[in-house]
């Protein structure tokens, strides 16, 4: 592995070869079907498993073999999705009649119905609800088989609505968020730590045949390791378009894949179908510093004397990194949207910004004010 990659790393021929593999059904005795590359699992009958056996077959799906599955019926009782569904309704009229517009990472703003931050948003409006829908063995053996114990579970809910057009393919957090040039920056290793920092899943609350767009997919692509960097460039997007498969999905049905997989919302062609997914987002409890500090105070309290100081460029830099969150997320995506980009700004670029400019010290403490409360749920 080399030890960092530059915009032009990675090769069409990588790919090619990658995804020419095919998914082997000895390899998942536990699969009740391969279809388009996909183990399905039967969701009515994981409990005649072995919970910890099951989990390590599901690994080396996501790890080894096509980096996703698909749990068949994961909800065996669909009433718990239909509560939901109504709850999300009632949030995407509010917010609508609110003026709310939530902006999508890889798709136009206002192609599709989305809520940031729909497991908290679900949780306080429907409590006993919520506890119905997460009392679902499935999806916590699945988020335990490839993060561990003390995963962190969110969730955004995707409306792909009647002509609603398909995301550009591409990776997923973390480094599926950040641009070409800010993935570069980080070496080899980190590109291929990521995927397992986070799992990527969908929850099917509605039928989904081909025509309404369901998930495209890549199999195997999460094995190219230079995959953040080149899946964004033409040739590549053009591969995934010629290449790509779909699988029709069921109310309650559910889908989990690496979130190096190379993906995309599709299309929704059809005429009277409103596509409606739980988009879950877990992750690892290791991505969390051991100490909490309070970077906003530690950033009020630097200003004044980086301000001062006849720093260079980069040993500023040095301290603004050792006191300022560097890092977008998490934040609330409500009033914090990732306009014009993958991500909003950070503490850092907030700091950086200002220094450049030179504002003052009651102007820099009003922006910080203002970054904190965007960053904080409003729930």
């Amino acid at each position: 592995m080399a030890q960092w990659y530059n915009q032009q790393s990675g090769t069409l021929a990588e790919l090619k070869a990658w995804t020419k593999r095919q998914t082997q059904a000895a390899h998942y005795p536990r699969a009740s079907d391969i279809q388009n590359n996909v183990p399905l699992y039967d969701g009515s009958g994981l409990a005649d498993y072995d919970r910890k056996a099951l989990m390590g077959e599901w690994a080396d799906v996501l790890l080894n073999g096509p980096g996703i599955i698909a749990i068949k019926g994961a909800f065996p009782d669909t009433a718990p999705i239909d509560r939901a569904t109504a709850v999300f309704e009632t949030i995407i009229t509010t917010e609508k009649a609110a003026g709310a517009a939530a902006a999508d990472h890889f798709a136009k703003p206002g192609a599709n119905d989305r809520i940031w931050n729909v497991l908290e948003k679900h949780c306080l409006a429907d409590p006993e609800g919520f506890a119905a829908y997460f009392a679902n063995h499935a999806l916590a053996t699945v988020a335990e088989a490839w993060l561990g114990p003390a995963y962190q579970m969110t969730a955004q809910m995707n409306r792909v609505n009647p002509g609603g057009t398909a995301q550009s393919a591409h990776r997923d957090y973390h480094l599926g968020f950040m641009t070409a040039a800010q993935s570069a920056a980080y070496p080899a290793h980190v590109h291929a730590l990521s995927p397992t920092l986070t799992l990527q899943g969908a929850v099917a609350h509605c039928n989904m045949p081909l025509e309404s767009g369901p998930t495209l997919y890549l199999p195997f692509s999460q094995h190219m390791e230079a995959g953040y960097l080149a899946f964004p460039r033409p040739e590549f997007q053009e591969f995934f378009q010629e290449n790509h498969m779909q699988l029709p999905l069921e109310k309650g049905d559910a889908v989990f894949f690496n979130p190096a997989l190379m993906h995309a919302a599709g299309t929704n062609v059809s005429k009277d179908i409103y596509r409606m997914a739980n988009l879950l987002q877990v992750s690892s409890a290791f991505g969390r510093a051991m100490e909490t500090v309070n970077r906003s105070a530690m950033c009020l309290a630097l200003y004044p004397t980086l301000l001062a100081s006849d720093m260079d460029t980069a040993t500023q830099a040095a301290v603004i990194a050792a006191a300022a969150e560097g890092y977008a997320f998490p934040t609330d995506l409500d009033r914090d949207p990732p306009i014009g980009g993958l991500a909003p700004a950070s503490q850092a670029d907030l700091m950086h910004k200002a220094l450049q400019d030179r504002i003052s010290v009651e102007a820099f403490c009003e922006q910080m004010t203002a970054l904190s409360t965007r960053r904080a749920s409003s729930n």
